[in-house]
């Protein structure tokens, strides 16, 4: 019997109902942790790893950087044949990174960075 793929949802950034109620009073220091650490999980089960955390802030990294000493000594005792791969490895391998930070107001403001 073949198993049936299921689509995975997409890493939503908002937070799930009932964390805190909109339009009511804001959320405390705690609530905003709480949601924070919502997002965060949803973006590990999408990749994502964490870098750094402060207590409203966390930074999300996605990608590794090229290894250039490791492929330039390949590239070197393989007569430039491996030089090929370094190229196409350091035009497609790409990081990125992500600050997500919670307002006062329990909303994740997202910011990309280099």
């Amino acid at each position: 019997m073949k198993r049936r793929r299921t689509v995975r949802e997409s890493a939503s950034i908002e937070p799930p109902p009932g964390y805190y109620v909109a339009g009511a009073e804001p959320p405390d220091a705690a609530q905003r942790a709480l949601i924070l650490d919502w997002v965060v999980s949803r973006r590990i089960a999408s990749s994502w790893r964490v870098e750094s955390r402060s207590g409203s802030q966390v930074v999300l990294v996605r990608g590794q950087p090229v290894n250039h000493v490791l492929h330039a000594f390949l590239t070197v005792f393989s007569c430039l044949v491996w030089g090929v791969v370094w190229a196409g490895l350091a035009l497609v391998n790409r990081v990125e990174r992500e600050a997500l930070t919670v307002d006062a107001q329990g909303r994740i403001v997202t910011v990309s960075a280099p």
